[in-house]
């Protein structure tokens, strides 16, 4: 089945749903379909449980950051040039909202076939970073939205255990962004090595202590 045939099946099982085929242009070819956070729960109910696709287990769940950029484009615009209107070309400078995104892949175990990848998008990355989780369709993705939470700070409504899973409680930022900048001292540190002593070195230098 094509990604355009299982979206218009989407479309005639979960009204209101807005989805989008997002094309891959690598050899691989695997193109991917972005679906809107409010109807995530019940369009992957529906992708588990329809036939023939019974999308049965979702493999791997992983993040992306896409952080704000501006953006450069010329445009045409009409000026008085020394009292003569003329057609002159400007620089006009937007800069774009940054966002958080989530893909999963799913495969049928039952059908043996896929992958079929899904995309959600949060609507910014600073205070709007919310999307549904899909733990209560497919257990697999449990402890990878707790990942995901954990290094880039998506905040997974319904998920059944949402705590950090790599680092320690109290842990500050998350360390998968784009823009995250590494402390220069480490409260804890399992396994130091000489670039993290030097750091500590300098950070107790700094800070006065012997």
């Amino acid at each position: 089945m094509t990604l355009e045939t299982i979206e218009s099946e989407i479309e005639a099982n979960v009204p209101g749903c807005v989805l989008e085929i997002v094309s891959n242009p690598s050899p691989s070819g695997q193109h991917s379909l972005r679906i809107d956070p409010a109807h995530a729960v019940a369009i992957a109910t529906f992708l588990r449980d329809a036939e023939p696709l019974r999308l049965d287990y979702c493999s791997n769940v992983t993040g992306v950051d896409w952080p704000g950029k501006e953006i450069s484009e010329k445009v045409k615009i009409k000026k008085l040039v020394d009292g003569v209107e003329q057609e002159v070309e400007e620089v006009r400078k937007t800069q774009t909202l940054g966002h958080l995104e989530v893909v999963y892949h799913l495969y049928s175990m039952e059908k043996k076939h896929g992958p079929v990848i899904l995309r959600m998008s949060t609507e910014d990355r600073a205070d709007r970073v919310h999307l549904p989780s899909l733990t209560p369709v497919w257990r697999s993705a449990e402890f990878q939205e707790r990942e995901i939470f954990d290094l880039y700070g998506v905040i997974f409504d319904g998920h059944p255990d949402l705590r950090r899973i790599l680092m320690w409680d109290g842990f500050q930022d998350h360390p998968m962004r784009r823009d995250y900048v590494e402390p220069d001292d480490f409260e804890y540190e399992p396994t130091p090595h000489d670039e993290v002593l030097e750091r500590a070195r300098q950070h107790r230098t700094i800070m006065g202590v012997q």
